[in-house]
């Protein structure tokens, strides 16, 4: 597929990685309305594309994310007008946009590294959260300062948060609104590891390569999925039952068979079967029906 082209992202494709990079370095890559159309089709392109094996996602300049912009003081409140794409209404209530981005990076059937190079706050915080594995620059720290602004979290991170670090460490993160940085973050949960700021890229695309050159795509969608889904299952059954309905419909596919094959024959895989054309279709059966 040709790469997308955008106003605020940087889109590259190399050897099955796509690094998304937010590009309003000049707002420290604060989110406005644009930025967060594009990042929601940044990543319906990576899962369309079967090019795409994994997703870095990154900022441009000296941070990752300073959040939503802030650019008048009712910002939060109901006197701006909506923006009909990035935050339509569900059961009557008009949709927080950051949680538009987390929700399509939930949806995401390709796996997701942050690569944090600087310093994050609020819903750029809330960004990483629906990330799968998040890695930081020395460069980097973390901000919630939803308290210290008089409003809530944003972005699902009252979802996100407490799966990543816990519930104590997501109440003393969201009720001081101190600064957070990258070795408390590593400690707590938070991040995979830690880089120097010249590392943190190679890192990450080491990281995406391994991904990319050792598993089969369609698998590893379904493992996203499952683990993310079941991380809000009421009972083991239901992981049960999804991965059941998996084994079956996976259980005969080209690459459960080149799979097996590669291990015996002590070979790299080579893995056919794409997610564009081969995904089994669970969608239905783990989403209720208001939010489908």
């Amino acid at each position: 597929m040709d790469a997308p082209k955008f106003d605020t992202l940087l889109y590259d494709l190399d050897d099955g990685v796509a690094t998304i990079t937010m590009n309003r370095p000049e707002r420290l890559n604060a989110t406005n309305m644009r930025m967060r159309r594009e990042l929601i089709a940044a990543f319906d392109h990576t899962d369309a594309d079967d090019d795409v094996k994994a997703v870095i996602l990154t900022g441009a300049g000296r941070a990752f994310c300073s959040g939503g912009e802030l650019d008048s003081p009712d910002a939060f409140s109901g006197t701006r007008p909506p923006d009909p794409d990035a935050a339509p209404i569900v059961a009557g209530i008009r949709r927080d946009g950051g949680g538009t981005i987390t929700l399509r990076m939930f949806d995401s059937l390709k796996p997701i590294i942050c690569a944090i190079n600087g310093p994050c706050a609020g819903f750029g915080v809330a960004i990483t959260l629906a990330a799968d594995i998040r890695l930081a620059s020395t460069a980097a720290h973390f901000n919630l300062v939803y308290g210290r602004r008089g409003i809530n979290p944003e972005g699902a991170a009252s979802w996100f948060l407490s799966r990543a670090v816990g519930l104590q460490t997501a109440f003393e993160w969201c009720f001081s609104g101190r600064r957070v940085f990258p070795q408390e973050a590593l400690e707590r949960g938070l991040l995979r590891s830690v880089h120097e700021p010249a590392e943190l890229l190679p890192a990450a695309a080491a990281l995406a390569r391994e991904f990319a050159d050792n598993s089969a795509p369609v698998s590893v969608a379904l493992i996203r999925q499952m683990l993310w889904r079941m991380a809000g299952a009421a009972h083991p059954m239901e992981g049960h039952m999804v991965e059941s309905r998996g084994i079956r419909a996976r259980g005969g596919s080209a690459d459960a068979l080149e799979g097996v094959g590669a291990f015996l024959e002590k070979r790299q895989p080579h893995f056919t079967n794409s997610v564009s054309r081969e995904l089994p279709d669970l969608w239905d059966w783990w989403t209720p029906p208001e939010f489908r």
